[in-house]
C-alpha cells in the first residue's frame, strides 16, 4: 500500500486524548511493505492529570485493529509515562517507532524525546535484536513466509549497525547498503512485495540458515566491541521531560 495515497491525519483526530506523536511502523517502516500489508501507526498520548490522580486506573496503553477505506489499520499508543519507561529499558521497538522517518503527526515533546533517545541506547539493545530474529526465525521454519524471514534480517542488520554506529536504523534497504549481508536479500524484498504472506518459492537458498548464524557472531562481536554504554544516561533529563510535559497539559 502506498503510504502517500492515504491520509492518515483523520486517525490522529478521531484520538481521546492528545497524540505527542504518531509514526509509521512495521513492514513500510522496515522497506519491504506488500501490496496489501496494513498500516502499524504507533504513538505516544497524554493522559490528563485528573485521570491519573483519580480511583481508577486509566488506560496506559491503547491498542486499536479497523478497516479504514478498505485498509487494515493497526494503532498502538502507550501513555507518555509509559513509554519513557520503555524507552529505559533495551527496548528498540519503541526507539524504532519514536525515531521513525515515517512521520504522520509530530509536536514540541516528540522533538524532545528524540533528542534524547541517544542518552538511552545501551549495547544491552542488542539482547532485544538477537531475540527478536530468533523468534522470527522459529516461525520462519514453522511458515516458510518470506515475512518472517526478512524481519530476522532486518533485525540482526539492526543490531549490527546499532552496536557499530549507535544510530537506530530499521530500513533493510538502507541497510543493505552499509553492511555486507546476504546477496539473495533485495529478490526476497522483491517478492514480499507482491503478498503479503507468500513464500517465495525457489527464492530461498540453502544456505539461508547458514547466512543467519553468521550474521548472530557478527552481532555478537558488534556487541562485544561497541563503544554503547551498559546503562541509559537519560533518565533525570527523560523524567523531567515527562513531568514538565504532564503538568503543561
Amino acid at each position: 500500500m502506498d503510504l502517500e495515497q492515504f491520509d492518515l491525519a483523520p486517525v490522529v483526530a478521531e484520538q481521546p486524548d492528545p497524540l505527542l506523536f504518531a509514526t509509521v511502523s512495521g513492514a513500510h517502516l522496515y522497506g519491504f511493505p506488500s501490496r496489501d500489508s496494513d498500516v502499524d501507526l504507533r504513538g505516544v498520548h497524554l493522559l490528563p492529570v485528573a485521570e491519573l490522580i483519580g480511583l481508577d486506573d486509566p488506560e496506559r496503553t491503547r491498542t486499536r485493529m479497523w478497516d479504514r477505506d478498505g485498509v487494515e489499520m493497526d494503532l498502538v499508543t502507550h501513555d507518555l509515562l509509559k513509554f519513557a519507561g520503555l524507552m529505559l529499558r533495551p527496548n528498540g521497538y519503541v526507539l524504532e517507532q519514536l525515531l521513525s522517518p515515517l512521520v504522520v503527526h509530530t509536536t514540541e515533546a516528540h522533538a524532545e524525546l528524540t533528542a534524547l533517545a541517544p542518552g538511552v541506547l545501551t549495547a544491552r539493545h542488542a539482547h532485544h535484536y538477537r531475540g527478536f530474529a530468533k523468534t522470527q526465525w522459529g516461525l520462519y521454519e514453522k511458515t516458510g513466509e518470506l515475512k518472517p524471514l526478512l524481519y530476522t534480517f532486518r533485525a540482526l542488520l539492526t543490531g549490527i549497525h546499532l552496536m557499530r554506529t549507535g544510530r537506530v536504523l530499521a530500513s533493510l534497504p538502507q541497510l543493505l547498503d552499509e553492511i555486507p549481508a546476504p546477496s539473495f536479500l533485495p529478490d526476497l524484498i522483491a517478492a514480499k512485495a507482491e503478498a503479503e504472506h507468500g513464500t517465495g518459492a525457489g527464492l530461498v537458498p540453502d544456505s539461508a540458515a547458514g547466512e543467519v548464524a553468521a550474521l548472530h557472531s557478527v552481532l555478537d562481536l558488534a556487541q562485544r566491541d561497541t563503544g554503547l554504554p551498559e546503562a541509559p544516561s537519560a533518565r533525570a533529563a527523560l523524567g523531567d521531560l515527562v513531568v514538565r510535559v504532564r503538568l503543561a497539559g
